[in-house]
């Protein structure tokens, strides 16, 4: 009996030849199947699929000129960092955003033990920056409404009464030798355990304080130091949790104390309503991206990608042998250039790969069901009276 990797390296062959010729038409002309749902001319939907391969891509196209759809971002466990499915996470968008028609998963994670599920670079959900960025390609709709994607930088920092400034992470394990700054969206508290943690409310009765976000300037005073760890978070507090090896390098904090917390990006991330981590980049300024060592093996994907005219959002099944055996990265980013993207990025894929539209997952998931993602991509239609920042021409 031929083994599944045989088989998935037979297919593959066959497939790495159809795709080149795939590649030379449009989008939909082996067999476009579109499924029954709403379509109008902001949003549609289109299953695109080869027996041949077998290839099965599901495609969702929102026009940049709408001016009723917007996007956000979810977490797994709605308020707080985790994991769910992506059918799950959309229940959580307040309702009076707008209807949710269409969503994907997003970013890889982390599963470190305390910290499940928290994304692996930055996340900003409904304008609260939620994680930190740490250097992958990112997704943006900017203050303009403009789709962005490139590697963000963080320059997130406290700033001791001294001057001196060090540098901080957001709501994720923290090391012996780093500071991390955490909030209620991580959790009822920090479990970090050792150090010193210093509980944080605002300086001042006016001036920027949570929800936290990107290219702010925080002035916080001590209200309390911990030197027992895990202390408890809450709406107005944040905590700032330094660990065993760094705080004897720092000038120990007194309640009172003044410190400024400063969360700036690079690049400028401020005003941002809804930012999600991924990467590679795939396509960029319409040319394909190349990689050192590109991944070769094919699985499940999901992309997004935009032009001009339209944002895409791309998920190719995989590991199905009688569905659709995905792509590898190179594929994918050949795919995402044929369906005319000028830009381009992956997120997670594998089990992850989800994407939900119209009040079903449209997909074949590889697991045979839904596996939880870490958070997810969310489109909206929104509801009348309600201005978003849409992607603009």
């Amino acid at each position: 009996m031929k083994s599944y990797g045989a088989a998935v390296l037979a297919a593959g062959k066959a497939f790495g030849s159809l795709l080149g010729a795939l590649m030379l038409q449009s989008p939909g002309a082996s067999v476009a199947a579109a499924l029954p749902c709403p379509q109008d001319q902001s949003l549609s939907y289109v299953n695109d699929v080869d027996p041949r391969a077998p290839m099965s891509v599901h495609i969702i196209k929102v026009k940049r000129s709408a001016t009723d759809v917007l996007f956000c971002t979810t977490s797994g466990k709605g308020n707080v960092l985790g994991m769910d499915n992506v059918a799950e996470q959309i229940k959580t968008v307040p309702a009076d955003l707008g209807q949710v028609v269409a969503a994907i998963n997003g970013d890889f994670y982390y599963k470190t033990k305390g910290y499940e599920g928290r994304p692996r670079d930055v996340q900003i959900r409904r304008g609260e920056v939620i994680s930190s960025p740490s250097g992958h390609t990112s997704f943006w709709i900017d203050p303009r409404g403009q789709p962005q994607m490139t590697n963000i930088s963080s320059l997130f920092r406290v700033v001791w009464p001294d001057g001196k400034t060090t540098p901080i992470g957001l709501n994720q394990y923290r090391t012996n030798d780093a500071a991390v700054l955490f909030t209620a969206a991580v959790g009822t508290s920090t479990r970090a355990g050792g150090g010193l943690e210093y509980i944080l409310e605002p300086a001042a009765a006016k001036g920027p304080w949570l929800p936290l976000r990107a290219g702010q300037v925080y002035e916080a005073r001590v209200r309390e130091v911990n030197n027992a760890g895990n202390s408890p978070l809450g709406p107005r507090t944040m905590v700032l949790s330094v660990g065993p090896k760094l705080a004897p390098a720092l000038a120990p904090l007194a309640p009172g104390a003044l410190v400024k917390v400063i969360t700036e990006t690079f690049p400028d991330l401020s005003g941002v309503d809804a930012a999600i981590g991924g990467g590679p980049a795939l396509v960029h300024a319409g040319k394909i991206m190349q990689w050192k060592d590109p991944v070769q093996v094919r699985h499940p994907r999901t992309a997004i990608g935009w032009n001009d005219d339209d944002i895409l959002l791309v998920v190719v099944d995989g590991r199905q042998l009688d569905v659709s055996i995905g792509m590898t990265l190179p594929e994918l980013a050949q795919y995402m250039l044929k369906l005319g993207c000028k830009e381009a990025m992956n997120f997670d894929g594998g089990g992850s790969t989800t994407l939900w539209a119209f009040g079903a997952v449209k997909n074949s998931p590889s697991e045979g069901q839904e596996r939880p993602a870490s958070n997810a991509l969310v489109v909206l239609k929104k509801k009348p009276g309600v201005q978003p920042k849409t992607p603009a021409q």
